[in-house]
């Protein structure tokens, strides 16, 4: 008897939309990804929400927690409470904002920079060997796909950012 889960089939549906699809894989390699971080590298307890906050941060950094709300599409005493928990872990300081004394904003402190870094070389290391388990064509046809895929997560973000003519 078999201690791994059954393995979903990977065919796709007669009649299933693009829509239908890429949900299914996005969904699929973001579950892959988070169980397979746990397996590959124990030491990785962050849980997703704090990643993406400290993902926000690296890039918009001093930010008050109301900011990184809106950005995340949380509720504010949501980010709150992960600001809360990652202070207490040393991987964010906050401090007041130098433009508005009354406000307080969040930026990374170096053990959260790491943290961040190490996060992102696990899982850059993880892709790289599931794209080398792919053919020569596999994989050009996921780097053509990336431009575009970009594009979608831009656009549902929120931000409009014009196709590339081919």
């Amino acid at each position: 008897m078999s201690s791994q889960p059954p393995v979903p089939p990977t065919t796709p549906v007669e009649g299933s939309t693009d829509a239908r699809l890429l949900t299914e894989a996005v969904t699929r390699l973001r579950r892959a990804l988070r169980a397979s971080i746990r397996s590959d590298y124990p030491w990785e307890t962050l849980p997703m929400a704090q990643v993406e906050l400290m993902q926000v941060l690296a890039e918009h950094s001093p930010a008050r927690v109301g900011d990184l709300a809106v950005w995340q599409r949380l509720a504010t005493s949501t980010v709150s409470g992960l600001i809360g928990q990652m202070i207490n872990s040393g991987l964010v300081a906050r401090a007041v904002d130098p433009a508005d004394r009354r406000a307080s904003v969040v930026t990374l402190t170096d053990a959260g920079h790491a943290q961040l870094a190490a996060w992102v070389e696990a899982h850059e290391q993880r892709l790289d060997r599931a794209l080398t388990s792919l053919n020569a064509r596999d994989r050009a046809a996921v780097r053509a796909a990336l431009p575009a895929l970009l594009h979608i997560a831009a656009h549902l973000e929120g931000r409009d950012v014009p196709q590339q003519r081919r």
